[in-house]
C-alpha cells in the first residue's frame, strides 16, 4: 500500500512533534459493512464480496500506515486502530442459534481481530465466504503488513449482540433481538453496560493488546429543552455511571484500559441518520440558532473528572 502510507508518512512528518496518540482507521466495520454490503450508509452499494475486498484493503492501509507513522515520531508516539466490537450472544441454546452467533461473532469482530492480532482471517468466516466466492483476494506478504505491531486497540461500544438464526434474511442470517425487559436508547440498542467489561475482557484474553481505550461510548436519547432553560437527560447519566462503573471494574481487575471517551461532545452529524440522534454532552440548538447548551450529563462528567471519580 505505498499510497497509504506516503500520506501517512506525510502526516506524521508535520504533525509528529505534537501528536502522539494516532489512530488509522475509526470502524471499518462500518465502512465496509454498512457502505458496500447493505448499503445503509455511502456509497450504498449491495454486494458481499466488494465489501470484504473494501474491509481487506482498510486492514491493509492501516498495516501500512503504522511503521510509516512511528517512523516520523519520537519515544511518546503511539499508534493503534479503532474497531466497532461488541459480545455476542446466542438467543437460545439451540445448535442454529449457537452457529449464528459464532458466525455473528466473525462477521461484526472477529474478522478484523484476527487478523490485526494474529495475522490471518478467522478459518470458519474464510470457508463461509469462499462457498460464496466472496472471500477477498489476499496477497503474498499481505497478512504480514496488516498485523504490523501496534501499541493499543480502541474499542467502540454500544451494545452487545443477542441473535438466533434467520434463514430469510441475508448472510450471515443472523436475526439480532432485544431481551424483552430491555432498556432501549432513541437507536433502539438494548443498554447492557456489563457488555463493556465483558468486551474488555475478551478482548484482553484473546488477543491481548498491549493498552486497551473505550474510544466511543454513549447513547442517543430524545432530549428537550426544558422550561429553565436546561437539558435534564437523567437517562444518559445514568447510561454513563454505568458503563464507566464497568470501565473501572476492568481496570481494578488489573486489565490494560487506559482511557475512556464519551461519544460525544456535541449533539452532531450521525451518518444517514442526519441529526435525529442526539448522542452529545452538550445539546447543539439545530433548528434556531446553534447554541450549546451543556446537557446535566455534561455536568456530571466534569464533576467526575474533576474528582477522578464518582461523586456521590
Amino acid at each position: 500500500m505505498p499510497h497509504f502510507s506516503h500520506y501517512a508518512e506525510v502526516m506524521a512528518k508535520r504533525l509528529g512533534d505534537r501528536v502522539k496518540l494516532w489512530t488509522t482507521h475509526n470502524e471499518p466495520y462500518v465502512v465496509a459493512t454498512n457502505g458496500h454490503y447493505t448499503g445503509s450508509n455511502a456509497p450504498g452499494l449491495r454486494d458481499l464480496a466488494l465489501s470484504y475486498q473494501v474491509a481487506h484493503h482498510l486492514l491493509l492501509s492501516h498495516g501500512a500506515a503504522v511503521p510509516a507513522i512511528r517512523a516520523h515520531g519520537d519515544a511518546d508516539t503511539r499508534v493503534g486502530i479503532v474497531l466497532s466490537l461488541a459480545p455476542v450472544e446466542a438467543a437460545t441454546g439451540s445448535a442454529e442459534d449457537q452457529g449464528a452467533a459464532q458466525r455473528y461473532d466473525a462477521f461484526y469482530n472477529r474478522w478484523y481481530l484476527d487478523p490485526v492480532f494474529k495475522g490471518a482471517y478467522p478459518e470458519d468466516f474464510l470457508a463461509e465466504l469462499d462457498r460464496r466466492d466472496a472471500a477477498p483476494t489476499v496477497a503474498s506478504g499481505d497478512m504480514a503488513t496488516i498485523s504490523a505491531p501496534t501499541d493499543y486497540l480502541g474499542v467502540n461500544y454500544y451494545m452487545r449482540w443477542i441473535v438466533r438464526h434467520n434463514d430469510q434474511l441475508p448472510f450471515p442470517h443472523c436475526e439480532p433481538v432485544n431481551p424483552p425487559d430491555a432498556r432501549l436508547t432513541l437507536a433502539g440498542w438494548a443498554i447492557h453496560p456489563e457488555g463493556l467489561y465483558d468486551l474488555l475482557a475478551r478482548v484482553d484474553r484473546d488477543y491481548r493488546p498491549p493498552a486497551l481505550y473505550v474510544t466511543e461510548n454513549g447513547a442517543p436519547f430524545p432530549d428537550e429543552i426544558g422550561a429553565d432553560g436546561g437539558v435534564h437527560d437523567a437517562d444518559r447519566i445514568d447510561y454513563l455511571r454505568t458503563h464507566l462503573a464497568q470501565v473501572h471494574r476492568a481496570i481494578a481487575e488489573g486489565l490494560p484500559v487506559r482511557g475512556y471517551f464519551v461519544w460525544t461532545l456535541m449533539d452532531n452529524f450521525e451518518w444517514r441518520h442526519g441529526y435525529s440522534r442526539r448522542f452529545g454532552i452538550v445539546y447543539t440548538d439545530f433548528d434556531h440558532d446553534l447554541r450549546r447548551i451543556p446537557k446535566d450529563s455534561a455536568y456530571f462528567y466534569r464533576s467526575m473528572v474533576a474528582a477522578n471519580g464518582f461523586t456521590d
